[in-house]
């Protein structure tokens, strides 16, 4: 990965600069300094009134269609939010820190910035249907085929299994809430090369949307070292990691679930079974989700929205 880019997606996760806001004030300030050069004073980016200069929806748009690039909500304005001025003193440090190492390519900045807006503002975010059209497992359902849409449109990308693993992330810890920091009922998370994604007392949680030989492989590692392995995967993932475990002669030791079944149960509980119980489980859910997915991806158009 070339340097610049590699730098470019250290700062959006360290500095959590995700949505549409932070892209809004990274594609102004960029703008500002092709026009002004480098290094920038934070405080020459604020107008009287404490906005970022130039971070507007008609200023913003106008950039972006130089990209070929349309649409910017106005509810998202980047110039507009209270938290601005800090995401413009984070990125103007950060640029002038890319000018000090002879790397900040502003032409380029600028392109990748603007190619992050395309896939945001063009590809929207992932719907949760809550409107009462759709039961909860067929709402989680729907929200994986929007994923799986877009990653065969995307060859090489895996918002599949991104959008999975964060969901079962979220569901863990809304189940969990308020006993996180007993260590015999945390949840860890754990790199997805090691012997699990997620461990919670001596259960062993795998989410995958593929199940594989690979997969049974670290579910009998599990077993081995007295865990009890658990797969969590798609609806057409079911046949696949069940069948390879009876193949593997461990059906009888390891637990399957759907993903949809397994997070929908919950949110009934949590809900205590009630219409706006239900929803707002639903809707706690989806904030933990994208709290997740701010923290540990580059990509805004991964957080979901719900339809209400």
């Amino acid at each position: 990965m070339p340097p610049l880019d590699e730098a470019l997606r250290e700062f959006v996760r360290t500095a959590h600069m995700h949505g549409k806001g932070s892209l809004c004030v990274a594609i102004a300030v960029t703008r500002h300094a092709r026009v002004r050069g480098l290094p920038l004073r934070p405080q020459d980016l604020l107008t009287e009134s404490g906005q970022v200069v130039g971070a507007s929806q008609t200023a913003v748009q106008a950039i972006l269609r130089e990209h070929g690039v349309e649409g910017i909500p106005a509810d998202e304005e980047g110039g507009t939010r209270r938290s601005s001025a800090h995401r413009m003193h984070m990125y103007v440090d950060f640029l002038n820190r890319l000018h000090e190492d002879g790397i900040a390519d502003l032409a380029e900045i600028e392109n990748w910035w603007t190619d992050r807006a395309r896939a945001c503002f063009e590809g929207g975010y992932l719907t949760l249907r809550t409107d009462g059209g759709y039961s909860l497992c067929a709402a989680v359902r729907d929200v994986l085929l929007q994923a799986e849409k877009r990653e065969l449109r995307s060859p090489g990308a895996a918002p599949m299994g991104a959008v999975l693993r964060h969901l079962i992330a979220a569901k863990l810890e809304l189940v969990l809430e308020g006993r996180l920091n007993c260590p015999e009922a945390c949840v860890a998370e754990i790199p997805t090369q090691t012997a699990c994604d997620f461990a919670v007392e001596d259960v062993r949680i795998h989410v995958v949307a593929a199940p594989s030989e690979a997969l049974l492989r670290k579910c009998i590692e599990n077993l081995d070292a007295g865990m009890r392995p658990l797969i969590v995967t798609t609806q057409s993932g079911m046949a696949v990691a069940e069948g390879l475990s009876e193949q593997m002669g461990v059906g009888h030791r390891v637990d399957v679930f759907e993903a949809e079944e397994f997070i929908a149960g919950n949110l009934y509980r949590l809900g205590g079974f009630t219409k706006d119980g239900t929803a707002e489980s639903a809707r706690r859910l989806i904030e933990k989700y994208n709290v997740i997915v701010a923290e540990r991806e580059t990509d805004p158009a991964l957080h979901i929205a719900m339809d209400r």
